[in-house]
C-alpha cells in the first residue's frame, strides 16, 4: 500500500509547525489510516496512535457508542462517526482526530451499498463529518484505499484551512 507521498508529508510538516497531535478510530479503513500516518516524517512528533474497533461490542466498551443506536444502524451512521471521533481524541488527548464506519462489501445491511462516514474533530469539537459513496462493485480493499486517500485529501483541506485562518 502506497500512498501519495506528497500528501504524507504535507500533514506531517502541517501538525508539526502548528504543534498539534492527531488520533485515530477506524473500523471500515482497518487500520490504513494508522498506516498511512505510521508513514509521515517524523509521525511520533504528532501522531499519537489509534485503533481499530471492528464490532460493535468493543465501539461501545472502548469507544463509548451508545449500544442502541449502533444496534439501531449497525454501527454506521454520521453520529456514529462523530461519536469515535470525539472519544479517541479524549482517550489519546490528542487536538485532532479521524474517525471512520462503514462498509467496504454490499451487504443487507448496507442496502447492497458501498459507503462509508468519517468525521474530524479538533479540540473536542467536530469540524466535518461526511458520507462518501462508491460503486457496489468496488472491491473491498480498493475501497478501503480509496477511502483512507479521500480522508487524507479531506484533512488537508481541514489544516487549511485552519492555518489561513490562524
Amino acid at each position: 500500500m502506497e500512498f501519495q507521498k506528497n500528501l504524507l508529508e504535507y500533514i506531517s510538516q502541517s501538525l508539526m509547525t502548528i504543534d498539534e497531535t492527531i488520533s485515530i478510530a477506524e473500523s471500515v479503513t482497518s487500520g490504513c489510516l494508522q498506516l498511512a500516518f505510521s508513514q509521515m516524517p517524523d509521525a511520533s512528533l504528532f501522531y499519537k496512535g489509534g485503533m481499530t474497533t471492528y464490532t460493535l461490542p468493543e465501539k461501545v466498551k472502548l469507544l463509548k457508542v451508545d449500544r442502541l443506536e449502533a444496534e439501531e444502524c449497525d454501527c454506521v451512521s454520521e453520529n456514529i462517526a462523530e461519536t469515535m471521533a470525539l472519544n479517541i481524541a479524549r482517550l489519546y488527548e490528542s487536538d485532532w482526530s479521524i474517525a471512520t464506519t462503514g462498509y467496504c462489501t454490499p451487504i443487507q445491511n448496507s442496502g447492497y451499498k458501498i459507503f462509508a462516514y468519517f468525521s474530524f474533530s479538533y479540540k473536542g469539537e467536530i469540524i466535518l463529518t461526511k458520507k462518501l459513496e462508491l460503486h457496489p462493485k468496488t472491491q473491498a480493499l480498493n475501497a478501503q484505499l480509496y477511502y483512507t486517500e479521500f480522508i487524507l485529501g479531506c484533512f488537508k483541506s481541514e489544516i487549511n484551512r485552519l492555518l489561513i485562518l490562524q
